[in-house]
C-alpha cells in the first residue's frame, strides 16, 4: 500500500508516519518543513510542499492508494477556513487521480457532540476551529470519497495503550483524552479495515 501523509509533521502525523512505515507500508510524506521529519527509512518519501496551493497537493497523491490528512490550522482559535480550503485541495487531487480512500483526523465536537456544561464550554472555546473541521469534513463527505473521520477526545503526549473505546454516535461514555500515538494506531487500523468506510468515529481512553 502507498499513503500520502498530509500534516505528517505535526503531533499525531509523525506517529502515522513512523507506524504505517513499521506495518511495510509505502508513506509520502507531505510536510512545508522537510527537517521537521527525522525518519530515515527506505520506504518514506518526504514531500516538500503547501497544502494550501493545488497543484502540490495533487501532484503529491499522484500514484497513492489513499490519503490520510492530520493537518491543523496555524490560526489557533481564531476565525479560518484554512482546513477547508486545504481539503477543497486534498479532495479535487483524489478526484484527479482516482483516489477514493481518506481519513481525516478532526476532532471530537464538531457535531456538537460533547456532553454537559463542560462539553458545552469546550465547543464555546473551540468554536472556530470546529467549525473549520467540521468545513473539511463536509467537503471530504460531498466529494463521495470512502472516507473515515476520526474524532479524538483531548490529546496528549503519552504513551500509548494500545487499547481504546470507540463511538460512531457521540462519544465514548465518560472519555476525556486519548494519546496521540493511539490516535495513529486507530487511523492505521481504520485504513486497513472497510468497516470504517463513511464512519465517523470518536475515540478515547
Amino acid at each position: 500500500m502507498k499513503i500520502v501523509v498530509f500534516g505528517a509533521s505535526g503531533g499525531v502525523g509523525q506517529h502515522v508516519v513512523k507506524l504505517a512505515l513499521e506495518k511495510g507500508i509505502e508513506v509520502t510524506a507531505f510536510v512545508r518543513t522537510p527537517s521537521k521529519i527525522q525518519i530515515s527509512h527506505p520506504f518514506l518519501h518526504v514531500y516538500h510542499g503547501n497544502a494550501m496551493q493545488a497543484d502540490d497537493v495533487a501532484a503529491a497523491i499522484e500514484g497513492q492508494n489513499a490519503v490520510i490528512s492530520c493537518l491543523g490550522s496555524s490560526k489557533g482559535l481564531k476565525e479560518s477556513t484554512e482546513l477547508g480550503n486545504m481539503i477543497e485541495n486534498i479532495s479535487l487531487g483524489m478526484q484527479k487521480h482516482g483516489v477514493k480512500r481518506i481519513v481525516y483526523v478532526a476532532s471530537a465536537g464538531i457535531y456538537g457532540e460533547l456532553p454537559g456544561i463542560s462539553g458545552k464550554m469546550i465547543m464555546k472555546t473551540l468554536k472556530n476551529p470546529l467549525l473549520d473541521h467540521r468545513h473539511a469534513v463536509d467537503t471530504i463527505v460531498n466529494y463521495n470519497l470512502d472516507y473515515t473521520i476520526v474524532r479524538p477526545m483531548g490529546l496528549t503526549n503519552n504513551d500509548p495503550i494500545g487499547s481504546y473505546r470507540e463511538a460512531t454516535e457521540g462519544i465514548p461514555a465518560k472519555g476525556k483524552s486519548i494519546a496521540r500515538a493511539d490516535v495513529a494506531n486507530f487511523i492505521i487500523k481504520a485504513l486497513e479495515d472497510s468497516q470504517y468506510i463513511h464512519q465517523s468515529v470518536s475515540i478515547a481512553y
